[in-house]
C-alpha cells in the first residue's frame, strides 16, 4: 500500500483490531457475540465502505486495502472479519448496481454500522453447485416474488438486508439467476440461528426461509444473465481476502507463541532456547511467508483487473493448508496454555476449518487448479 491515506488508515484498522476486537473475541469463542458498540466503531473508520466509492460515502480504496484490513481483523477474529467484509460487500453492490433510490435508503445505514448485511446464495440443497438453487423469484404486481430457504449465510442471524440469488427460470439454468435485495425485516421472512461446536457467533451465522416475500422490481440489483457472472468474478476477490484472512491468524498465532517462548522456562531454560521448540517456529514462519507472497500477487492481480482465477484458487489452497498445518503444531508447542481462551490458537484452529468451506471447499479449488494450470495434456507418442 503506497498511498499515505490508505496507510495512515490502516494503522487506525490495526489500533480498533488490538484495543477492541482482541479483548472481545475470546468471550465469542464461548458463545457471546460482539455488541452493537462494535459495528458502530467499525462503522465510524470505514470498515463497511473501503472500496465504495467517495462520492457514496465510502473510503474509496482499492482492493489492496480490503485485502490487508481483512488480514488485520482476522488476526483478532476471523468470524469478526468475515461479519464485516460481508456487510461490506452488500454496500458496494449497491453503490455499483442498486437504482438511486435503493442506493440512497440502504447504503448510509450499511456504511455506518447500523445495519448488517449479508449474501444469500447456499441452500440445504445447493453449495458450491449453483444450478441447483432452488430458491425461486416470479414476475407478480410489477415486482417479484420470493420463495426458499437459504443457509449457513454470514451475517444470516442478524441481517437487516440481503443479496438473495434466486432462479427466475428453471428452463435456463444458470443463465436464470437473478439477484434481488430482500429486506429481512419483511413480511413473509423466518430467520434462525446456526450453531456448531465451532462457535458461530461472531459470524453471525444463520439461515432464513422466504415465503411468498414480495420485493419491488428496482430490488432487482444483478437481472438473470448477468448474476452468475458476477458471482464468478466477485469469487475470486473473495478467495483472496480468505488467504489474506488466513494469513493473519497464522501470523497472531506465531507471535503468540513467540512471545510465551521467551516467558516460559523449562528444565532451567527458556521455550525459546530449546531447538526443538524453534523448529516448530521455524516452519510455520516459512510456510507463512511462501503464502503471503502468493497471496500479494493474488491481491494485486485483482487490484488490477486481470484474470485471478488460477492464483485465487492457489492462494486459498495454500493458506488454509498451512493454517491447518502449523497452528496445530503451534497450540502443542506451547502446551496446554495454547488452549486457555485468552490466547487465539484455539479459536484460529477452529477458524481455518471454517475457510476451508468458504468461497469454494478445498477440495474443488483443487480440481480447478488443475485444470487452469495444465489445460491440455501433452501429446505422448508411440
Amino acid at each position: 500500500m503506497t498511498d499515505a491515506r490508505a496507510d495512515e488508515w490502516l494503522d487506525r484498522v490495526r489500533d480498533f483490531a488490538e484495543r477492541r476486537v482482541r479483548p472481545a473475541a475470546a468471550a465469542w469463542s464461548l458463545g457471546e457475540g460482539p455488541t452493537r458498540d462494535l459495528f458502530d466503531e467499525a462503522g465510524r473508520l470505514g470498515l463497511f465502505g473501503v472500496e465504495v466509492p467517495t462520492a457514496f460515502g465510502g473510503g474509496g480504496f482499492g482492493f489492496v486495502a480490503k485485502a490487508h484490513a481483512s488480514d488485520v481483523l482476522a488476526a483478532a477474529d476471523f468470524g469478526f472479519a468475515m461479519s464485516v467484509v460481508n456487510t461490506h460487500n452488500v454496500a458496494l453492490r449497491l453503490a455499483i448496481s442498486a437504482p438511486d433510490r435503493i442506493r440512497d435508503r440502504y447504503l448510509p445505514g450499511l456504511l455506518a454500522g447500523g445495519m448488517s448485511a449479508c449474501t444469500a446464495l447456499t441452500e440445504p440443497g445447493a453449495g458450491s453447485d449453483l444450478a441447483a438453487i432452488a430458491t425461486t423469484a416470479r414476475r407478480s404486481d410489477g415486482g417479484w416474488v420470493l420463495d426458499g430457504e437459504k443457509t449457513w449465510i454470514i451475517n444470516g442471524r442478524h441481517a437487516g438486508l440481503a443479496i438473495v440469488f434466486a432462479q427466475t427460470d428453471p428452463a435456463a439454468r444458470l443463465r436464470g439467476l437473478g439477484a434481488f435485495l430482500v429486506d429481512l425485516t419483511a413480511d413473509g421472512v423466518s430467520r434462525y440461528a446456526i450453531d456448531s461446536e465451532f462457535s458461530q457467533t461472531s459470524m453471525g451465522t444463520g439461515g432464513f426461509v422466504l415465503t411468498s416475500v414480495r420485493v419491488s422490481e428496482d430490488c432487482l440489483i444483478l437481472p438473470p444473465g448477468t448474476a452468475f457472472r458476477t458471482i464468478l468474478e466477485e469469487i475470486n476477490g473473495a478467495r483472496a481476502y480468505v488467504a489474506s484472512m488466513c494469513c493473519g491468524m497464522l501470523r497472531a498465532a506465531l507471535e503468540a507463541v513467540a512471545a510465551y517462548g521467551h516467558e516460559r522456562t523449562m528444565f532451567g531454560r527458556k521455550l525459546s532456547d530449546h531447538p526443538a521448540w524453534r523448529q516448530v517456529q521455524a516452519e510455520a514462519e516459512t510456510a507463512l511467508a511462501a503464502v503471503r507472497a502468493l497471496t500479494a500477487e493474488v491481491v494485486s492481480l485483482i487490484d488490477r483487473g486481470e484474470d485471478a482465477r488460477l492464483a485465487a484458487a492457489q492462494a486459498k489452497i495454500a493458506a488454509v493448508e498451512a493454517g491447518q498445518r502449523h497452528l496445530p503444531a503451534l497450540l502443542h508447542a506451547m502446551g496446554a496454555e495454547g488452549l486457555h481462551p485468552r490466547h487465539c490458537l484455539a479459536r484460529h484452529l477452529a477458524a481455518v476449518q471454517s475457510a476451508a468451506l468458504t468461497d469454494g471447499a478445498n477440495a474443488l479449488l483443487k480440481q480447478q487448479v488443475a485444470k487452469l494450470a495444465r489445460p491440455t495434456l501433452p501429446q505422448t507418442g508411440a
